[in-house]
């Protein structure tokens, strides 16, 4: 066997290990969401050794809030999508612009799996991969354990074109791991209850929409709690 052939073997090899690796390791926790009340000092701030004095106000004299700052705070929407569906970029767009409108709303994105049958089934993907690699590599040596005489007439137009077969199975098996493991979806929930559903609709949001979405709910929440004021 040749350096090209090594070559071909061991790039497809390589990289269905590594999909093997990916596929059954555990993600990383997400990290806890900070709702952006924590106050940082100035990397000049230790320069200065001298505060100045605070200056006594009259409670009276000052002006209180008028509680639109934090409109949002309290609440919590959570942005489930499909991960593997290249959709990160817009639930990221989404979080943004309704941190930016709503001031104090914890937005969270997470991963939204296919069924449960997808996701067996994506897990099989890997295996038949080794398999057909397996007997297209040792064939004449696993058949005979299987208890067949010789290889079935199909194995050796296999065994013929052995790398392009080989090639092919990895390829074929990644994009079909990549349909089973997606599940389409763009679902958004406010609160536990859900507001949009791209399964449903068979649509992303606008961006407007969903604000609107998100503002009527939230109007909605904080008049079932008896705090009307923050709308006035």
């Amino acid at each position: 066997m040749d350096r090209a052939q090594i070559l071909l073997l061991g790039i497809p090899l390589f990289l269905l290990c590594s999909d093997l690796i990916n596929l059954f390791t555990t993600p990383p926790p997400p990290p806890k969401p900070s709702h952006g009340h924590h106050h940082h000092r100035r990397p000049h701030d230790h320069h200065h050794h001298h505060q100045p004095e605070e200056v006594p106000v009259d409670p009276g004299t000052v002006e209180k809030p008028s509680g639109v700052g934090g409109v949002g705070l309290g609440d919590t929407v959570n942005i489930n999508y499909c991960t593997s569906c290249s959709y990160r970029g817009t639930a990221v767009t989404m979080k943004n612009m309704l941190q930016t409108v709503y001031p104090g709303i914890d937005v969270i994105l997470g991963n939204y799996p296919p069924p449960l049958p997808k996701r067996l089934l994506s897990k099989l993907v890997p295996v038949v991969q080794i398999g057909v690699i397996g007997i297209v590599m040792a064939g004449e040596q696993i058949f005979p354990v299987l208890g067949f005489v010789a290889p079935p007439p199909w194995y050796y137009n296999l065994r013929a074109n052995k790398f392009g077969t080989m090639a092919s199975t990895w390829l074929l098996g990644n994009a079909l791991q990549s349909f089973l493991q997606s599940s389409g979806a763009f679902e958004v929930y406010f609160n536990g209850e859900l507001v949009f559903s791209k399964l449903k609709e068979g649509r992303f949001p606008g961006e407007i929409e969903l604000k609107d979405l998100i503002g009527k709910k939230m109007a909605n929440s904080k008049l079932v709690d008896g705090v009307p004021e923050l709308w006035s």
